[in-house]
């Protein structure tokens, strides 16, 4: 029997088999998406990048040469200079660990927040269901980035707390997911089984309805970084989020909007870094929703 006979049969013998079955399923399902082989080669450049952000970047990122400031392209600098003599390539490869940074502390707190909340919510309903969803429903009418900006200056301004501000903005809209899918499973024969044989609400959640959620889950997260970038570049633009000289994407923008008339490449090219990190996830995101969405594998 080959691996690819292993991974694909119909009854596999352990939950390993089971779950690398799938996983490979959903793989190969992808590669046959351009637009996911697009969107995951993104993220996987901006990851390598990031990780190898010393040996790529040709100049410091702080480091100043004011003979060469606002230099245009060149084969020295090849995104040019900005109005401190900085290599903007080397700015903009660095600022890939922030927004890297700012991407994955954000989803590592929002989505098992809210997973957690919407899965409470709506396994035990009745006062509980309205408390938490009351709760939910007061930070989903306000508007994601004014809400940060909000929480950014009652903190103060800085990449921790943007993290945490963009955070705390972002857990509701997973909390209504998990609500709602925990909501059409709490009453599955299985779950009722598993209440049979002793287990309390806690250990149901955790260990049988919160694995089902998951893949929605994961979904929401890959199309929402494109926000989550967004609104970290937005704080940055207006001095709220990561301070100089930080290469963080948005603020660099915010200090090259002086001389995009005539000196355009230095609010220019980490603009293009944002658009195109934020269209990976997005194209990501879209093929993940077509693979893992149960309601689109009839259609």
């Amino acid at each position: 029997m080959t691996t690819r006979d292993w991974l694909l049969e119909d009854s596999p013998s352990s939950r390993f088999q089971a779950n690398a079955g799938r996983a490979y399923r959903v793989f190969t399902a992808l590669l046959r998406n351009p637009l996911s082989v697009v969107g995951g080669v993104i993220i996987l450049v901006l990851i390598l990048t990031a990780i190898f952000a010393p040996w790529i970047a040709p100049y410091s990122a702080v480091g100043q040469d004011l003979a060469n400031r606002l230099a245009p392209p060149s084969g020295t600098h090849w995104m040019g200079t900005d109005e401190l003599g900085r290599d903007i390539f080397s700015r903009v490869i660095w600022g890939s660990q922030i927004t890297l940074t700012i991407v994955g502390l954000v989803a590592l707190i929002s989505a098992p927040l809210g997973l957690l909340i919407g899965a409470i919510a709506g396994y035990f309903g009745g006062w509980v269901d309205r408390i938490l969803m009351g709760f939910t429903d007061i930070f989903l009418s306000m508007p994601k980035l004014i809400l940060a900006l909000a929480f950014v200056a009652a903190l103060g301004p800085g990449i921790n707390n943007a993290i945490i501000a963009i955070a705390i903005t972002s857990w509701p809209a997973y909390a209504r997911i998990a609500r709602a899918e925990t909501m059409t499973i709490r009453h599955a024969e299985f779950i009722s089984a598993v209440r049979l044989q002793g287990a309390g609400p806690i250990r149901i959640i955790v260990q049988h309805i919160l694995p089902l959620c998951t893949s929605s889950m994961i979904v929401r997260v890959t199309l929402d970084m494109a926000g989550v970038i967004l609104t970290a570049a937005g704080l940055g633009f207006i001095g709220l989020g990561a301070q100089p000289p930080l290469p963080e994407w948005g603020a660099m923008i915010s200090r090259g909007r002086t001389f995009i008339l005539d000196q355009w490449w230095v609010a220019t090219m980490p603009g293009f870094a944002i658009i195109i990190v934020s269209l990976g996830f997005c194209f990501l995101g879209d093929g993940l929703r077509d693979v893992l969405d149960p309601k689109s594998e009839g259609k």
